[in-house]
């Protein structure tokens, strides 16, 4: 029988497409498959059970409230199923089936919102180098199941902490760890301070060869350092932030960094008589910047035109605010006696100064900067960069209420605190409530659009589909925060 050659061409063009589509589908499904695996895998340690509430196999959370981190509009009777510490389905109430062997809680009146993803969450604060064990708790009670430390004063204990997190020994949210702090001369003695580019390299290839992704400079790091750093980084697949100073974000981004700390507050670009790599100047413009103003948003479109990340610390700027530096309960039920006594004394001194609002004008300035930076495209992410009366977790709090307080809308703040965090960090596998990323999510007790203080009611924060109980957690470490 005779067949046309180019249909014989034809037919077999068709097998190919056909075949590598099959092997595509079928390559999907086995990653998924072994990412379920994975998760079934990792067994958690016998300490952890104390405060575990839910560890099932198949969930089903009905009639929901959800802001999903993605910046769309809050949804209504929603239902939620999870397999296996993944999204299965996700979708109104009507339109899911259930399965039989799956748990069921009914969520009516509850909001679920993603897993924080906190991008400035130190395991260190002011004379404490390493709070690590009772941060990640404060962490993960908090709602925030992944953190960048954003520089670390206990490199080799934060490493550690890291990977018994991982392997399900240690309670807290995954953390993404940073090396040791990078300035210059005049900068802090406790961090790397480069002799010379050689000592730089060196250092920072230590660093890499640990599996660090992150460098944090600080503020008396010199322009020519803060070339190389970068460019050593980015050639080994890793990122740099800074808390500037020295060096302006103009200069920064120019160069080429990744993220900037802590917005307007530690812009140098503004201030008067600075000198080129010296932190130094008046800062005058605290008080005197319209941040609509031209120049202002020249630079914030260069930032954007380059995509660097800018990390909102609003909360712990609030802390040296003398009419806003308040403790609530929690927070002095979880603070050492050093910490406790710390904070009184200066709220006595804070209550003579309780009418001065120099710094409460300059916070609604931040504000106004993060605010506009947003508005026009730029990335801004969360942190609470934990100090003073500002605990980690309870500050990642405060910030949700600062950023609503600033005139970002719900789904606007959650998308800042959770989506955004895990695109900075390149993670798609985490960050909003959507199919088949990690079921990482918070079922908050009441209605957080109407109430932003119902970011605190933390009824259950779920990690990879373990749902842990955050009023045990907290119950167990009652005044260990800051112990000397």
């Amino acid at each position: 029988m005779f067949i046309n050659h180019s249909i014989c061409q034809y037919i077999f063009i068709v097998f190919l497409l056909c075949f590598s589509s099959c092997k595509n589908t079928t390559e999907s499904k086995i990653f998924v498959d072994k990412q379920n695996s994975e998760n079934q895998s990792i067994k958690l340690s016998d300490s952890l059970k104390p405060y575990i509430k839910y560890h099932e196999d198949f969930m089903a959370f009905t009639n929901a409230t959800i802001v999903d981190g993605t910046g769309k509009a809050i949804k209504q009777n929603q239902t939620v199923i999870i397999e296996n510490g993944i999204f299965k389905e996700v979708g109104d109430n009507a339109d899911i089936i259930i399965p039989r062997n799956a748990k069921t809680i009914n969520l009516k009146g509850k909001t679920i919102i993603p897993g924080i993803v906190g991008m400035h969450n130190h395991l260190h604060i002011p004379r404490f180098p390493d709070v690590g064990d009772v941060a990640a708790k404060l962490y993960l009670a908090s709602g925030v199941t992944t953190i960048q430390t954003c520089g670390a004063a206990s490199p080799y204990k934060e490493l550690e902490l890291s990977k018994r997190i991982e392997k399900g020994e240690q309670i807290g949210p995954d953390i993404i760890p940073s090396a040791p702090f990078i300035t210059g001369q005049g900068g802090n003695p406790n961090m790397i301070i480069p002799r010379d580019t050689e000592h730089l390299k060196d250092t920072m290839q230590y660093w890499l060869d640990q599996g660090v992704k992150w460098f944090k400079v600080y503020r008396n790091t010199n322009p020519d350092d803060l070339k190389t750093i970068i460019e050593i980084a980015h050639k080994n697949g890793a990122k740099v932030r800074g808390h500037l100073c020295s060096v302006t974000f103009e200069e920064a981004t120019k160069l080429g960094i990744d993220a900037i700390e802590h917005g307007l507050n530690s812009t140098s670009d503004f201030r008067s008589n600075k000198d080129y790599g010296q932190c130094n100047g008046g800062r005058e413009y605290m008080d005197e910047l319209i941040i609509d103003d031209p120049d202002v948003k020249r630079l914030q479109q260069l930032m954007i035109d380059n995509k660097v990340l800018l990390t909102s610390t609003l909360s712990i700027y609030e802390a040296s605010i003398p009419n806003r530096a308040y403790a609530d309960k929690r927070t002095i039920k979880a603070m050492s006696p050093f910490l406790r006594n710390q904070y009184n004394e200066t709220r006595i001194s804070f209550d003579r100064k309780v009418k001065d609002v120099l710094r409460e004008n300059r916070l609604k300035l931040i504000m106004q900067f993060e605010y506009q930076y947003y508005k026009m495209g730029g990335l801004l992410c969360a942190g609470v960069d934990a100090g003073r009366h500002v605990l980690p977790g309870f500050g990642d709090q405060r910030n949700y209420q600062l950023l609503i307080e600033a005139g970002f809308s719900t789904e606007e703040t959650i998308q800042i605190m959770t989506g955004n965090g895990a695109k900075a960090l390149g993670r798609n596998d985490i960050g909003t409530i959507q199919i088949d990323k990690r079921a990482n999510f918070v079922i908050l007790d009441g209605n957080l659009d109407k109430d932003a203080t119902v970011i605190k009611n933390t009824e259950t924060v779920f990690k990879e589909g373990v749902g842990y109980n955050p009023k045990k957690i907290l119950e167990g470490i009652t005044g260990k925060f800051g112990i000397e």
